[in-house]
């Protein structure tokens, strides 16, 4: 026999978590399973998800794995994992997750070094942010972009002086290895007279990102920048979720009426 204490935790667990489920507003949830894996690539049956969906992958041992659906054939959805695919079988459960990528945006992400998923990499905890936008911005009408017509600040003379920097132009920089590119980037971020910057690490060696964070930019360079740094050990969804980040936290950014530096190396 239980104990009456215990039955009634019991009681009350399983009362709550039917309470949950009928207040889910996806409402039922039909999960599929696992069939195939090539490389990267995830095939599933069962289940129905829009393009750019997410999909939990549930291991047998209870692990979730987070993936992106890229593609369709009949009824096989097929899917690219933001994660580790260690442990994944046959038959693994593949359950919608009803939602597109979202990004972390606001002002608590200033100073702070985050993955391509938008969390915290420098252990100084969680960032409460409650503002989300589309992972994938809004392309804006061609007639509605306002002239280049003032320059920006990047802080270095050479460049100021010689290849100016308009507020709105993108500019490509391309040099062969260990010629000074970070460095030359971790200059604009300290010196610029931009309000926010926001650099984009994407694919770069792991050991690189620390060094970039602690020797380039230093405490003055952190002070009004973001750093979304995805190395190159990252599988390749992330990597890309990674510099589509960095586009919405400059969008976001750029709504709030500040000038905003985006760079990515």
């Amino acid at each position: 026999m239980i104990p009456d204490p215990d039955r009634k935790a019991i009681w009350c667990d399983r009362i709550a978590r039917m309470a949950r489920s009928v207040g889910d507003s996806r409402g039922l949830v039909v999960e599929g399973k696992l069939t195939r894996m090539v490389g990267l690539t995830l095939e599933a049956v069962g289940c129905r998800a829009a393009i750019g969906g997410r999909c939990d992958v549930i291991s047998p041992g209870g692990d979730r794995i987070e993936a992106e659906v890229v593609g369709f054939a009949g009824e096989s959805l097929y899917l690219m994992p933001t994660g580790d695919i260690r442990g994944l079988e046959p038959d693994a459960r593949v359950a919608p997750q009803g939602r597109v990528s979202e990004a972390v945006v606001g002002d608590e992400l200033l100073g702070r070094v985050v993955d391509g998923a938008g969390k915290p990499l420098d252990g100084k905890g969680p960032i409460h942010s409650t503002d989300r936008r589309p992972l994938t911005g809004e392309s804006i009408n061609p007639l509605a972009r306002s002239p280049i017509r003032e320059p920006l600040d990047v802080g270095i003379r050479a460049i100021n002086s010689l290849l100016s920097v308009g507020r709105g132009q993108r500019l490509g920089l391309f040099a062969g290895s260990g010629v000074g590119k970070s460095v030359l980037l971790g200059m604009m971020t300290k010196y610029t007279s931009a309000d926010v910057v926001v650099v984009g690490l994407i694919g770069e060696r792991g050991r690189e990102v620390k060094e970039f964070v602690d020797n380039i930019l230093g405490d003055a360079g952190m002070a009004r920048a973001v750093v979304v740094a995805v190395p190159a050990d990252q599988p390749p969804l992330r990597r890309m979720h990674g510099a589509m980040l960095c586009t919405s936290i400059a969008e976001h950014f750029r709504d709030q009426g500040k000038n905003v530096l985006l760079l990515m190396d």
